[in-house]
């Protein structure tokens, strides 16, 4: 017995020791994992920082890019406006110098009609009525070629109907012989500028005149 006993007894010291190591290794064990489990969370947020700043340099590039889109449509706007206005100078004094030269064209005309009032005032007949009469008939019609040249056009007066577009009322006539308003009498000629209106025509209205109600 006491043989077995001896026997068993370091088997049963290894089995002691054995589970007096356990508790070690098991220990050890708990120790390591959370050191794995912190080195792994590190290269995920690590990964995270660099994918970030990967796009936070992405941005940065959109944002240098737009900036430069910016500024090529602020000079393209600040051009256009620039050309803008110096189109518009040029307008204006081609204008003005259409205008300048067109005066002085009419003018140059009027000096030739001018030239023959004074013929015809210093002719040395001008006691003879005929002659000054052609003179001035002739100075007339100067001065009429002169403004039909330039698309001046007399307002003919049809059928004496009466527009208000084109006539001037000066004065009204009552009359039993008619029953809508017409021309009775132009007293000053009305002209056309190219088919616009220069100026009416300003003449006499007759207007049917009002019955007294019975």
């Amino acid at each position: 017995m006491d043989e077995e006993n001896k026997i068993k007894q370091p088997g049963e010291q290894k089995g002691e020791q054995k589970s007096q190591s356990e508790p070690e290794i098991e220990y050890l064990t708990e120790v390591k994992k959370p050191h794995r489990k912190k080195s792994s969370t590190a290269a995920k947020s690590s990964q995270k920082i660099k994918e970030l700043e990967s796009k936070l340099q992405k941005k940065e590039e959109e944002i240098e890019h737009l900036n430069k889109n910016v500024a090529k449509l602020k000079e393209e706007v600040l051009r256009q406006l620039a050309d803008k206005e110096n189109l518009r100078k040029r307008y204006e004094k081609e204008k003005e110098d259409y205008f300048q030269f067109a005066l002085s064209d009419i003018l140059s005309d009027l000096l030739t009609i001018l030239d023959n009032f004074e013929r015809a005032l210093q002719s040395s007949n001008i006691d003879n009525q005929e002659s000054f009469k052609q003179g001035v008939e002739m100075i007339y019609r100067q001065l009429r070629d002169l403004i039909f040249k330039r698309g001046v056009e007399p307002i003919e007066i049809k059928d004496k109907k009466f527009d208000p577009y084109l006539h001037q009322a000066f004065v009204t006539e009552e009359s039993d012989e008619i029953d809508e308003m017409e021309v009775g009498e132009e007293l000053q000629k009305g002209y056309t500028l190219k088919g616009r209106l220069l100026r009416p025509s300003l003449v006499k209205v007759i207007v049917p005149r009002q019955k007294d109600a019975e």
